[in-house]
């Protein structure tokens, strides 16, 4: 995940902040200095580090710190307000037109996955925010461009407007922003062509684009991972076109984050939306607040909460803890369970989102995930019967499962002796709930 070796870094510094019982301007100096270093190498642009640094210091000054019996959390404050500042506090977000379609014209270079982000686009407004959208296929230089378009918006049962590789680019984007108002359509995005290189005749064609349209908002399509170049992208085609807003991809890859953390200071450009993966599903509303926490290791909660409240079945979560508490809680549930747990990602990624857990190794990750893995495959290998009753389970039944599945007698153990443990915790916790008391170590489940 981007800014990840960022992150351990500012934790160590704070760290040490917090060993210290005053804060003084020498060793307020040396945190400064490892916050340099730390920021020079994530990539971030050297200019936007010195100016970084330099308000900080300034920040700790005019708010006293140095006085403060307990600096550290003043210090992190500040930063944390940096670093959002730096992100684009409070200008994220689209701002839809009523009572006619907002049009969303997308551009960037080609190659750089443009057409699958404005299907992630697509899916994101239509199945989170709950609008009418219409896809206009301009890219009438490569068609596999068009063809690609359709068979998302087919994909997401999206409409779209197309013509073809025989046509205008410019006259198809007038026309679906004719079928978007006719039609009342909330939102229209139109898919641009992509260069190799910026180039003159890109350009002149995309300004009559948006001189015809008259779209809302531009996109510019940017890759995390190509660092500095992509800030140069940037800056090259809002000079032309007036940029309105940034989506980055590959933020969910091993990019050191500079791209992030300089692009809106040097080009006045915000960050609008996050690519996180690969699916159509991968595309994120980027909070500069929320990315400032998780970069210092504060979590991101809300962020959390909207997955879950988007991705898990509600009524069958409430189910599933009703039955766990009952002490019903059957190898059926589970498996349900894990299902519904897959569908919020990657373990690594979800534990960042909360505040105070603690990291675990790519090695540890893989091995949680290729447990889950191994869990679900034994319960699919096994009869309903066997699910819903495990105490049945003899050699003979395992030996048929183990082989089914391709798993060992050992694994079915494994996998049994979790669900037993599971049980029986949530039998210990339905006894605190009964006598008002609460188990050693687990106040945060008070409210049960």
């Amino acid at each position: 995940m981007a800014f990840e070796s960022l992150t351990d870094k500012f934790s160590a510094i704070f760290k040490k902040i917090r060993g210290q019982s005053r804060l003084t301007e020498k060793n307020m100096d040396d945190m400064l200095k490892e916050v340099r270093i730390a920021l020079l190498e994530a990539d971030v642009n050297f200019k936007v580090v010195k100016e970084f640094t330099e308000n900080i210091k300034q920040k700790a000054i005019g708010e006293q710190v140095y006085l403060k019996l307990n600096p550290s959390q003043m210090v992190v404050k500040i930063v944390h307000d940096e670093l959002e500042s730096l992100l684009g506090s409070g200008e994220s977000e689209i701002k839809y037109q009523r009572n006619k379609p907002t049009v969303i014209m997308l551009v960037g270079l080609q190659g750089s996955g443009k057409t699958t982000s404005a299907g992630k686009l697509g899916y994101l407004m239509k199945n989170k925010l709950n609008k009418k959208v219409l896809f206009a296929a301009c890219d009438v230089y490569r068609p596999a461009a068009i063809d690609q378009l359709s068979q998302i918006a087919n994909q997401l049962n999206i409409d779209i407007y197309q013509k073809g590789t025989n046509y205008n680019p410019v006259d198809i984007a007038k026309e679906a922003k004719n079928k978007a108002f006719n039609e009342h359509y909330d939102v229209l995005i139109v898919d641009t062509a992509g260069r190799l290189q910026i180039d003159e005749p890109l350009m002149e064609e995309l300004n009559k684009m948006q001189s015809s349209i008259e779209p809302d908002e531009i996109l510019l399509l940017v890759d995390a991972m190509s660092g500095q170049d992509a800030i140069n992208v940037a800056k090259t085609f809002n000079q032309k076109l007036k940029l309105s807003g940034i989506i980055m991809s590959k933020l969910d890859g091993d990019a050191r984050g500079g791209a992030a953390l300089s692009i809106k200071h040097l080009t006045g450009i915000p960050i609008k939306f996050s690519g996180i993966g690969e699916k159509l599903t991968d595309l994120d509303i980027f909070h500069p607040d929320r990315m400032a926490d998780r970069i210092l290791g504060m979590g991101d909660v809300m962020s959390l909460v909207e997955k879950v409240q988007t991705e898990i079945d509600e009524k069958e979560a409430r189910k599933a803890a009703s039955k766990m508490m009952n002490g019903s809680f059957t190898l059926v549930d589970m498996l349900e369970q894990l299902k519904q747990v897959k569908k919020l990602g990657s373990l690594g990624g979800l534990m960042k989102m909360i505040p105070g857990m603690p990291n675990i190794s790519e090695e540890q990750q893989q091995a949680a995930e290729r447990e889950m893995k191994t869990f679900e495959a034994i319960m699919n290998s096994m009869t309903e019967e066997e699910k819903l009753h495990p105490e049945i389970l003899k050699n003979s039944r395992k030996v048929r499962i183990a082989k089914g599945c391709g798993k060992t007698n050992a694994d079915i153990n494994r996998m049994l002796k979790k669900f037993e443990q599971s049980k029986e915790m949530m039998k210990r916790l339905q006894q605190y709930k009964k006598s008002g008391r609460i188990p050693p170590g687990m106040n945060g489940l008070s409210g049960f």
